[in-house]
């Protein structure tokens, strides 16, 4: 009898353990993408298991109000809202204990704070708006942006007037600078002992000047 008491309490306290365990949904502070790219949100989950919960990623566009995107229970029972469908795969890694979104084909538009969610309910729900009743992640912030083109040096090219006898005659040397980015460039010109000149773009610069 003694030994039974012992093992009731002991098991009492166990589960009274697993239950207290605290639930957590851990994502990334910051993503950044670039239009037509792809990437990969996480949310690192805890405290209960990830296979027994439907999830959802719902996004906040700037300025506006949440946005249910993706309600995922299974492969098998999902559903993806009409502006990201085909576009975004929702995943569960319950090996890691992650729920995952795969995007590609990243649009501007995209630009939005990402969360993760847990419903309440150890089953598949459709559809499931009960903000009251869901678990949300800290929030992935995801910024889509043009790709920047890396600085290129300018190819430079000099061509000098040809000798002439007359003293009267103009001339100019000329400095093509081609193929750089970005498009705004500073030249320095120098014609013997003469001062240097700066020139902002590419011109024509007379020996005299």
């Amino acid at each position: 009898m003694t030994t039974m008491t012992i093992f009731l309490s002991l098991l009492l306290t166990f589960l009274s353990c697993v239950q207290s365990e605290e639930v957590t949904l851990i994502q990334p502070e910051a993503e950044n993408g670039h239009p037509g790219g792809s990437l990969r949100l996480t949310c690192k989950t805890s405290g209960f298991d990830l296979d027994s919960y439907t999830m959802s990623w719902v996004r906040q566009v700037p300025g506006q109000g949440l946005e249910w995107i993706v309600y995922y229970y299974a492969s098998y029972s999902n559903d993806y809202a009409p502006a990201i469908k085909d576009r975004f795969t929702a995943s569960k890694d319950t090996s890691n204990n992650i729920f995952a979104l795969e995007m590609k084909s990243l649009k501007i538009e995209d630009t939005a704070i990402y969360y993760c969610a847990r419903t309440d309910i150890q089953d598949w729900v459709r559809p499931y708006r009960d903000i009251e009743k869901l678990l949300f992640g800290n929030g992935t912030r995801l910024i889509v942006r043009p790709r920047q083109k890396s600085i290129v040096k300018p190819k430079l090219s000099a061509f000098y007037p040809p000798k002439s006898s007359s003293k009267d005659a103009v001339q100019a040397a000329v400095c093509l600078a081609s193929d750089f980015f970005p498009k705004d460039i500073s030249l320095q010109l120098a014609f013997g002992d003469k001062p240097k000149a700066n020139v902002t773009r590419p011109s024509v610069l007379k020996p005299d000047e």
